[in-house]
């Protein structure tokens, strides 16, 4: 009897391994991202989409401005395949670990370099993105604020800059109290619609405008070195738009997985949803604002279209609903980040 109780094990004598997964678990049920797992594949589509598809289109005539026809058009299109086939490679990297899913970037970066050189290597970057995009799509939403403003009102007191920003992120402090991600689905949705019809304003106003007289394609560098250096931030402002590698495995954390029907079977065809909406969105706006306005298209392409004014304070008013909505799918794996880290 008494060998018998003393081999069984006391209720805090429980092996501490279980006991940290068990409290692991009940905080991953709390935290924003993989509090709620039960998204369907087009919550994955217009995620994406609000993810990736930011004011960086506005900008790719310009690129191609520096970049020509020739290089422009094959650095857009190699673009997009070598982004979807990265993200091909993210998806299915999700769960390639039997039993656990890498619900995080950093976590993926701790499977592939080891627990702390994948945090060193790949928390940083991240946190570089997601912060610097966002701060860019501050001042995008206040000089569209700022713009329609203007527009409206032309014979009204000039307002500074800074006060439009002030109102972009006065909505923020009411959405970032959203619980988890599939919480601001609706703003998310909202977003991708609003990226997909300013994107179709821009193209379509601009080729309503027509072919502009005296349009040159020629390279607008007055030396070569100006040149390189054009066309390198040309390629940078590629690469900006296609932007929103940094939350897949965020996104795709709050999709079901079953042995039967893993994540990644409704995430990939969300991600190619997505990129047929990013294609439909990229190519027109970058070739036919380039092909209308030539090197004098200015480096947000809405700029360049005044008339009619309208539609231009409809574009702006679009562009600030959707950095609303992307500011929100690129933040909420910081929080996430920072409570995890508190709470484990």
């Amino acid at each position: 009897m008494d060998t018998q109780a003393q081999a069984e094990p006391k209720p805090e004598e429980v092996p501490s391994n279980e006991t940290e997964e068990e409290r692991k678990k009940k905080i991953d049920d709390w935290l924003p991202i993989t509090g709620s797992r039960n998204a369907k594949w087009w919550y994955a589509a217009f995620h994406n989409v609000t993810a990736m598809v930011g004011a960086g289109v506005l900008s790719l005539p310009y690129a191609m401005s520096h970049l020509g026809w020739g290089p422009g058009t094959v650095i857009l299109v190699l673009s997009w395949v070598i982004t979807l086939y990265t993200l091909w490679q993210m998806v299915e990297m999700h769960e390639m670990i039997p039993g656990k899913r890498l619900d995080r970037y950093h976590e993926l970066g701790q499977a592939a370099f080891g627990e702390k050189l994948g945090l060193y290597i790949v928390v940083p970057q991240q946190l570089i993105c997601e912060v610097g995009v966002d701060i860019v799509y501050m001042v995008t939403g206040g000089k569209s604020l700022q713009k329609i403003y203007n527009l409206a009102c032309g014979d009204c007191k000039n307002i500074k800059l800074t006060y439009f920003i002030m109102i972009f992120a006065s909505p923020h402090f009411i959405l970032a109290h959203c619980p988890n991600f599939n919480s601001i689905s609706v703003v998310s949705l909202a977003a991708a619609v609003m990226s997909y019809s300013y994107s179709t304003i821009a193209w379509g106003a601009a080729a309503d405008k027509g072919r502009q007289p005296g349009v040159s394609y020629a390279s607008v560098a007055s030396t070569p070195t100006g040149g390189v250096f054009n066309f390198l931030g040309a390629l940078g402002e590629v690469a900006f738009a296609y932007a929103g590698h940094n939350v897949v495995l965020e996104i795709q954390a709050t999709i079901p997985s079953s042995p039967e029907r893993p994540s990644k079977v409704p995430m990939w065809r969300g991600v190619v949803v997505a990129y047929i909406v990013v294609a439909l969105c990229y190519f027109p706006v970058a070739l036919v604002g380039y092909y209308i306005f030539g090197n004098k298209v200015e480096d947000n392409i809405m700029l360049s279209l005044e008339k009619p004014v309208w539609l231009v304070i409809v574009a702006n008013a679009f562009v600030v609903i959707h950095v609303i909505g992307s500011y929100q799918v690129l933040l909420i794996s910081l929080p996430h980040m920072v409570e995890r880290n508190i709470l484990v």
